[in-house]
């Protein structure tokens, strides 16, 4: 999954929580709410938690103030090592959505932030059986990300981001595997979840999905 990203997440890092809390404009927009959003992911987690591109372990530390059980995973070393100061009650292990340590016990809750888009549409596939098996009954996918309406929302947004002067994000926009909303509802569909897609900001939106009985 998305290795070409890893290098990028290195370098990222030590800035990373500075761009999420609004310091860098051109991205202001799509981490608007950041806190907020990570609250009401932590909050609708269900111990045991997974938790996919922990990053610098923001939600990863809401979910353990909540007194409830992580697993997280993390193709960064450099994001892994901030994490683990940040977060040292979490077990955060090395891999990504597709490889990643075998866990004798199902979770409850597969979560992440910001992290699904880094995949193509065959892996986001791939990642989605595995949740699935993953998962106990009546277990819960719940992802936050950014997501296209529509090919014309995407094209939209990427005007609006050049317009701005904003070149990087909308370099990110046309390169990243964002996903278009319908697209990704019947992925999930596909594999037995039931789904739900709420907006939470211009770009991001809260993904919930339910593994039945």
């Amino acid at each position: 999954m998305g290795i070409e990203f890893v290098d990028l997440f290195d370098q990222w890092a030590s800035s990373y929580d500075e761009t999420v809390s609004g310091h860098d404009p051109e991205y202001r927009e799509v981490f608007e709410g950041y806190e907020e959003m990570l609250q009401q992911l932590a909050d609708l987690s269900i111990s045991p938690v997974m938790e996919f591109g922990v990053g610098t372990a923001n939600l990863t530390r809401k979910i353990i103030d909540q007194h409830k059980v992580v697993f997280g995973i993390e193709p960064s070393k450099e994001m892994r090592r901030i994490a683990n100061v940040k977060c040292p009650e979490a077990a955060i292990y090395s891999g990504d959505f597709l490889q990643y340590p075998s866990l004798m016990t199902p979770v409850s809750s597969i979560v992440s932030s910001f992290a699904f888009h880094h995949l193509t549409k065959e892996e986001k596939e791939q990642a989605i059986e595995r949740f699935f098996h993953q998962l106990e009954p009546n277990g819960q996918v719940v992802f936050i990300d950014t997501l296209f309406k529509n090919e014309t929302h995407k094209q939209q947004l990427i005007m609006e981001a050049e317009k701005q002067g904003f070149l990087n994000l909308a370099q990110d926009l046309q390169e990243e595997y964002y996903p278009y909303l319908e697209e990704l509802k019947e992925m999930f569909l596909q594999q037995g979840f039931e789904v739900s897609c709420k907006q939470l900001n211009k770009y991001a939106w809260l993904i919930q999905a339910k593994k039945g009985e």
